[in-house]
Formats: C-alpha cells, structure tokens, sequence
C-alpha cells in the first residue's frame, strides 16, 4: 500500500492540472476578442528601461504604428550608458508622442524597476496607464485591442500574457514554463471572481490600470521593495475590491524576454524565492514537488521494467504521456513549439539549476542579482 502513495498522488495533481488547463484553455480571455468599444481615454504607454538599445528603437517604432491615437509614450532612462535614448530619439523620428525622462537616483527601500515605474507614474498624463517593458513589441492593432479589452471587461486592472519570443534551446526549455504554471495551476474563473488575495496574478510585461484605480491601491509606492511587484499589485488591486482580469495576448503582444541560457537563468532566477513568497523552505519544498510530480515516474518506468511489473510500467507511462499532453496542450495555446513537451524533464532539471541559481545569491549577497545591482528587500535586508 505504501509503495503506492506518490502514484497516487502524481495521479491526483496530474489529473488536477489537466482540468484546470482544459477549462482555462477553453475560458480564458484573449486581447483581440473582445467587442470593440467608443471609448477612447488617454493612454500613457510607460517604459522604465535600462540599457536597452539593442531593443528599443524596435519597440518605440512598434508603439508609434498603432491604429489607437489618443495616446502617449513615455520612456525613463534609468541611467543608461548603451545609448538607449539616443537609440529611441532615432526611431522616433521627431514624433512628438514620446517623451523621454531620466531617471532619479535610485532611493533606499526600493527596487530599481519599480522606482522606475514610480516616475513613470507622475510623469503621465494619461487616464489609463499602461506598464510595458522595453522589449515587449506590440502589434498595430494591440493598443486598440487593450482598451476595447478593458472596457469590454470592466478591469480596473488587465493584465496581458505576452506570447514568449524563443530561440535557443534554453529560452526552450524555460520560458514557455510560465505559461504552463498559468494555465495549468490556477483556474482564471477564480482570478476574476474570488476576491481573495491569493488568486491575485499578474505579468509586468503588460499591467494596464485605469489610474483613479492605480492611485487608490497607492501605486508602484505600494510595492516599492518587491521583486515580484507584478504579482503583489494584483493582490493589491484584490484586496481593494477592485476589478482585476487576466487575458492572452494572441500574437498581438510578443516579448523575446531572454537571449540565451545565461539570461533565462539569472532573469528566473532573480524571481524565483520572491515567487515563493520569500521563502527558502517554499523554493525547495516546490523543487520537491515538481521533482516528484514529472521526474519520479521516469525512475518509477525503469524500475518497473527492470522488474517486469508490466502494470506498473503501464501506470508510469501513462503519467509521462499525462504531464508531456499538459505541456504541449499549454505551449499550442501560447502559439509556442508542443514537441518540446519532449523533453520535459529537462525543463525540470533546468528550473532546479535556476532556483540554486536564485538560493545562491540569496546566501552571498542578501537579495538576487540584476543589471548590476543587488535588490535586496527591507525586510531581507542585511544590518551590517
């Protein structure tokens, strides 16, 4: 009886995960569906960046081509020394619909991003705010396909998954992960109609607020030490009654987050222990489970046929088919590659190197590394 508690159990969270993921698939809202509206508010499309020149004349030439027009874009350059501006002036092209603000020095008890999105804030004039990154590229018709979203749905936050850019084998194997925790974790029914906190979610890549909202939940202010602060502003937004909806963005908003293995590791891995609520014991419960869930009926497989207990093969097989269907169900509906479902396991492998990767930096700097700068939290802060 004992031998046959974690197949019982992979069975019962496979099985979960596998409903979950039918029903988002089949419920989720999608930016582009949504019927179109006469509404038409200012927007302030808002860039913290930092040395992005490599992206950002594409970006800013994207945002300007959009059929939506009551519109402005605003950049911060947070100290840059790439050529960021200069890069984004060229695309712009004397269009006066950008402006460019430098950023401030970066103040005790906040991270880099969000005090970046703090004056993005104050500097807008828009009645909807529109939190984007500098390598997120949006179509056209994408702007027009927000608002018509955020009206359709009565949002005082939206927040847009950005179908994923990947090339190399590690973008691969990692990135297209977030959409399988998304839709196959948590169902989004909960996430627009239970008010509690927990089921709060949000992508920092695209957070659109209506900005009466944004200032009642207290802004980028709010979460001003957080490194998940996508995430803590969407339990905000919960916790304060507000509207808060989630929807894909179909091809219409793309993001090439990571460029190559290196990048996937330290950008996940700068996130990971925040995803866990801070927590060490969470990160490496969670690696636990996601071992024992999608890499023991691997062992269990081989174990079987090297005994010959045909049945047992049978069930662990069936548990690999399972999770590699969960997986590839959730990269075609992301218009990501299903075939790397294949190699799973790796992926699995690949995210355990990235939380000692998040573990580490925790031990040796207090807080992970990113663009040169520790974000260290107030309350994880050393007192030496």
């Amino acid at each position: 009886m004992a031998s046959l508690i974690l197949p019982v159990f992979i069975t019962g969270v496979l099985v979960w995960f596998s409903i979950v993921t039918i029903l988002n698939v089949f419920t989720m809202l999608r930016v582009g569906k949504a019927s179109q509206t006469n509404e038409t508010p200012l927007i302030s499309v808002l860039i913290p960046a930092r040395n992005e020149a490599d992206v950002i004349a594409r970006t800013i030439s994207n945002l300007l081509a959009q059929t939506y027009t009551n519109y402005e874009i605003v950049l911060l350059d947070d100290n840059s020394t790439d050529g960021t501006s200069q890069q984004a002036i060229q695309a712009a092209n004397g269009d006066t619909r950008l402006r460019i603000i430098s950023g401030k020095p970066l103040p005790d008890g906040w991270a880099g991003k969000n005090w970046a999105c703090h004056q993005l804030s104050e500097a807008a004039q828009g009645e909807w705010l529109i939190f984007t990154d500098a390598d997120v590229q949006w179509n056209p018709i994408a702007l027009q396909s927000v608002v018509d979203m955020v009206a359709d749905s009565r949002a005082d936050m939206l927040t847009v998954w950005s179908t994923q850019e990947t090339h190399t084998w590690g973008e691969r194997l990692v990135v297209p992960l977030m959409a399988f925790v998304i839709l196959g974790y948590l169902p989004h029914l909960s996430v627009h109609h239970i008010p509690w906190a927990v089921f709060g979610v949000a992508n920092g890549q695209c957070m659109v607020f209506r900005r009466k909202a944004y200032e009642q939940i207290g802004g980028h202010a709010a979460v001003s030490d957080e490194i998940v602060e996508d995430i803590r502003l969407a339990q905000t937004v919960k916790r304060s009654g507000l509207q808060l909806r989630i929807a894909d963005g179909t091809g219409l908003v793309n993001c090439h987050m990571y460029n190559g293995w290196r990048e996937v590791r330290d950008g996940y891995g700068k996130n990971i222990i925040a995803g866990y609520g801070d927590s060490l014991a969470g990160l490496l419960a969670g690696s636990l489970f996601h071992w024992v869930v999608f890499l023991y009926p691997w062992v269990w497989l081989v174990s079987s046929i090297f005994t010959t207990n045909w049945l047992d093969a049978a069930w662990a097989l069936a548990l690999i088919a399972l999770a590699m269907l969960i997986r590839a169900l959730t990269a075609a509906a992301t218009l990501q590659r299903p075939h790397d479902a294949l190699l799973m396991p790796v992926s699995v492998l690949l995210m355990t190197r990235i939380a000692a990767q998040g573990i580490y930096w925790q031990v040796r700097y207090g807080g992970p590394r990113w663009k040169d700068r520790t974000i260290v939290r107030r309350k994880t802060a050393r007192t030496s």
